[in-house]
């Protein structure tokens, strides 16, 4: 098995990415013990804040799955409600970051500009948005709403179809 990708990994990949993405006044970053979110930045051109919790790798799903909910409350304890300027980020390893997009509704990442920062071993890292929650989600339901059909006796494929594009108008 490979060696779990530490918190420190995690966070240097996210600040080589942000600085490239134009964030990078006022770079604040917290070590372990620290009380506050774990990265916080400033556009570079704009007035805009990022707030962002990070997490390491757990040895076991059940412990990435525990990785996942306290970097959840973290960043919620730490939000400014109400104060337009804010964007809020989960810094995760892509194995965790699978997690969170199943389990975070995207009305609710939407609403509280809310962002999952995704590392992958090569350090590579994807912005995951409200839309591309979103989009995913929708994708899941659909496979869900075809899954649930395919256990009754099989409709024709225009009525699944008509069903699908119904949904997404409602959407």
């Amino acid at each position: 098995m490979a060696k779990p990708m530490k918190e420190k990994f995690v966070k240097q990949k996210i600040i080589k990415w942000l600085r490239s993405k134009g964030w990078g006044l006022n770079l604040e970053v917290g070590e372990k013990r620290d009380h506050g979110v774990d990265i916080r930045v400033r556009n570079n051109k704009y007035g805009r804040w990022y707030l962002i919790e990070t997490k390491g790798e757990g040895k076991t799903r059940s412990t990435s799955e525990n990785s996942f909910v306290v970097s959840l409350g973290q960043i919620i304890t730490r939000m400014n409600v109400g104060e337009a300027g804010y964007y809020y980020g989960l810094g995760l390893p892509d194995t965790i970051a699978k997690i969170a997009v199943g389990r975070i509704p995207w009305q609710v990442a939407k609403k509280l500009q809310l962002r999952i920062l995704s590392v992958d071993k090569t350090g590579r890292v994807q912005e995951i948005t409200s839309k591309d929650l979103k989009k995913k989600q929708s994708q899941k339901e659909d496979a869900l709403l075809i899954e649930t059909r395919w256990q009754e006796p099989l409709p024709p494929y225009s009525e699944i179809r008509q069903e699908l594009k119904k949904k997404r108008r409602l959407k």
